[in-house]
């Protein structure tokens, strides 16, 4: 087996990588979990609501890319795979949730409710005007969205975050296509209504 330098490796589109990963290239699935992290950090950051857990949902997900990039069977059906795994650890913390009475930390303030502990990643070729007016538009369609319920929440972030066709979102939520397109529809639909007063 040939070894190549780690730049080579960014040079490779993304089926090449998944086909080095699943003959145990170690710096392949390295280069995988980069181009990868920060759009599975991006899901659990809107589909969760609590902040805290965001980190190990997302390192949670990166291992099981990593352990289990073998079993994926056409390289070409790698994002819907992977946001199944993204979809799974969702809805097993969901139930994890469930199972454990709530708390709420005593030194949190009544303020920080509404409020996001997560620092944006800053967007290099703004202004810093334009950085402020994005980040407070953010903020608000961040809010819009962890408000929808949890089907269409998912739903939505599947198909306008992740890219997903309405087929695979079919799939990975195990619902028929009708019910998704009505999930976005109305997802869609609460997200305009939020968001009427803020954009003119």
């Amino acid at each position: 087996m040939l070894f190549f330098g780690k730049k080579h490796y960014k040079s490779k589109s993304q089926e090449e990588l998944i086909q080095l990963a699943q003959q145990d290239d170690l710096t392949a699935v390295e280069e995988l979990v980069k181009r990868n992290q920060q759009n599975i950090y991006a899901a659990f950051y809107y589909l969760n609501g609590d902040c805290s857990e965001i980190l190990d949902l997302t390192q949670e997900a990166l291992l099981k890319m990593a352990k289990n990039i073998k079993k994926l069977k056409d390289p070409q059906k790698f994002k819907a795979w992977l946001n199944q795994i993204i979809t799974r650890l969702f809805y097993d913390n969901i139930r994890n949730k469930n199972k454990k009475p709530q708390t709420i930390p005593i030194d949190k303030n009544d303020d920080e409710n509404d409020r996001f502990n997560v620092k944006d990643i800053p967007c290099q070729e703004c202004t810093p005007e334009e950085s402020s007016i994005n980040s407070e538009l953010q903020c608000i369609i961040e809010r819009s969205i962890k408000k929808l319920p949890d089907s269409f929440r998912l739903a939505i972030i599947l198909r306008e975050f992740q890219g997903l066709s309405y087929e695979e979102i079919a799939e990975i939520t195990n619902t028929n296509i009708g019910t998704v397109k009505s999930r976005i529809s109305r997802a869609r639909n609460k997200l305009q209504e939020d968001l009427k007063q803020y954009i003119a």
